[in-house]
C-alpha cells in the first residue's frame, strides 16, 4: 500500500500540540506518583516535530509495514512517548491516566504490543541504535525505503554499545535509513552528566563518520528545520544534537536533577499546569 501523505503542519500548531504533550507528562506522573518527568519534558519539541511532520505513519494502521519507526532508545522516557501516540491518534488519551497502573498497557517502561505505535520495549540504556540497524537491515533485504528515528539521552551516553553501534551504522551502509536524535539536556539519574562522565556527542559522532547537524532544542521552528535538514540524503548518517533543559517549561523541575524521576505533589502539578498553559519563555 502506498505511503500516507505526511501533511505539514505550521510551527504554531506544533507549539499548541507540544503545550498538551507537556500537560500530559505532568498529569501522568502526578496521578502515578511515580515515572521521569524530566527527560520527558525536554524532549518534547523534538518528538512533536517528529511524529506531526516528519515520521511515515499511519495510527489508523500502526503494522503498516513500510512505515518510519521511532525508537525511544532513553527507556524511561515514556511519559513523553505515550502522550505522543496518544496526540497523535494511536490510542484515546484516556489511556494516560492509567500511567504505571497494575492492568494498564503503558508501564513504566515501553513494551512492544502492549499499545499500537510502540516499536521496541525499552528501559536498559544504550540500546536503541543497535535495534535500529538490525530494523535497518531487515527492511533493506525486504526492498522497504523506511528509516529509523532513534531518541538518545545524556546518560546512555556513556554506554559503549552506543558508539559500537555508531561505528556500525556507516560501516553496513545504513546512513539513508538511520536518523538519531540527541537530547542533550545535561542532565542523567545521578546528576549533572559531565561530572559523571563528559561527553561530547556533536564531536564524537563526528568522529565516527556522521553528519551533525545542531539546533535550540526549544525553538520549534529550529528543531523543525534540523529535522527537514536530518532527512535530505546525505553520504554519510546524520545526527541531530538538541541542546535542551532538563524539565523545560515548569520552573521548579528545569535544570533540577532531583526530576530526573520524581512525581509533582499536587500543588506542585497545578503550578506546572499553569507555567505550561503560558507556554515556554
Amino acid at each position: 500500500m502506498s505511503s500516507p501523505t505526511i501533511a505539514s503542519v505550521s510551527v504554531d500548531e506544533l507549539r499548541d500540540i507540544a503545550k498538551r504533550v507537556r500537560a500530559h507528562i505532568v498529569r501522568m506522573v502526578a496521578a502515578a506518583q511515580s515515572g521521569h518527568p524530566g527527560g520527558s519534558l525536554s524532549a518534547v519539541e523534538l518528538g512533536v516535530s517528529l511524529f506531526w511532520n516528519h515520521l511515515r505513519c499511519d495510527p489508523s494502521r500502526p503494522d503498516w509495514p513500510d512505515r518510519d519507526r521511532f525508537l525511544l532508545s532513553k527507556g524511561h522516557a515514556t511519559p513523553f512517548y505515550y502522550s505522543l501516540l496518544a496526540e497523535r491518534g494511536y490510542f484515546s488519551t484516556d489511556l494516560l491516566s492509567g500511567f504505571r497502573t497494575l492492568g494498564s498497557p503503558l508501564q513504566g517502561h515501553a513494551s512492544m504490543n502492549a499499545a499500537p505505535g510502540i516499536e521496541m520495549s525499552g528501559g536498559s540504556l544504550g540500546q536503541g541504535l543497535s535495534f535500529a540497524i538490525g530494523q535497518a537491515k531487515a527492511a533493506r533485504m525486504d526492498g522497504r525505503d523506511s528509516r529509523c528515528w532513534v531518541l538518545l539521552g545524556d546518560g546512555e551516553l556513556n554506554e559503549g554499545q552506543v558508539w559500537e553501534a555508531a561505528m556500525a551504522v556507516p560501516h553496513f551502509g545504513l546512513g539513508d535509513r538511520i536518523i538519531a536524535m540527541v537530547d542533550r539536556n545535561g542532565i542523567q539519574n545521578d546528576g549533572f552528566a559531565d561530572t559523571i562522565m563528559r561527553t561530547h556527542p556533536a564531536d564524537m559522532f563526528r568522529g565516527f563518520g556522521w553528519q551533525v547537524i545542531e539546533c535550540d532544542g526549544h525553538d520549534m521552528a529550529a528543531v523543525d528545520q534540523a529535522l527537514s535538514e536530518a532527512e535530505r540524503p546525505h553520504e554519510k548518517p546524520r545526527c541531530v544534537v538538541a541542546y535542551t533543559i532538563k524539565g523545560r517549561g515548569v520552573s521548579y523541575m528545569e535544570n533540577n536533577p532531583s526530576f530526573h524521576g520524581k512525581a509533582p505533589n499536587a500543588d506542585q502539578l497545578a503550578t506546572a499546569i499553569a507555567e505550561i498553559e503560558l507556554g515556554l519563555k
